[in-house]
């Protein structure tokens, strides 16, 4: 793997931890994103904190690296709809500006494909 790929490897790995950790330190920030149709928003918000540090964690052992990639596409897809939830419902984020939710939604895909590069197996 060259030098540049283990760097975002990395990067990558620390960005979902910290984002994960951020959603026991910060909860309320991450259940006011919920859209208020899904069930159990303490329950999903949680779940995917945890996904979040164990996804990124495990990009770091070379054995599961594909899993945790694929797992962290796979949430990336299934938080998608409270990123919309969020940009289309701004009056509810006044302290967050509106561009930046727009700006968040094809980010979005950037991500996903930052995780699916490192699904694919040597």
């Amino acid at each position: 793997m060259s030098l540049t790929k283990r760097f975002l490897l990395g990067l990558q790995s620390i960005l979902y931890i910290a984002a994960g950790l951020n959603h026991f330190i910060n909860p309320d920030f991450y259940l006011r994103m919920m859209p208020p149709y899904l069930p159990w928003p303490t329950f999903l918000h949680l779940t995917a904190g945890v996904l979040e540090v164990v996804g990124g964690a495990l990009l770091l052992f070379p054995p599961l690296r594909h899993w945790a990639a694929w797992g962290l596409v796979l949430l990336l897809l299934a938080v998608y709809p409270a990123n919309l939830h969020v940009a289309f419902n701004h009056h509810l984020y006044p302290e967050i500006p509106l561009l930046f939710h727009w700006i968040r939604l094809p980010l979005q895909f950037l991500l996903i494909a930052w995780a699916w590069w490192f699904t694919r197996r040597k």
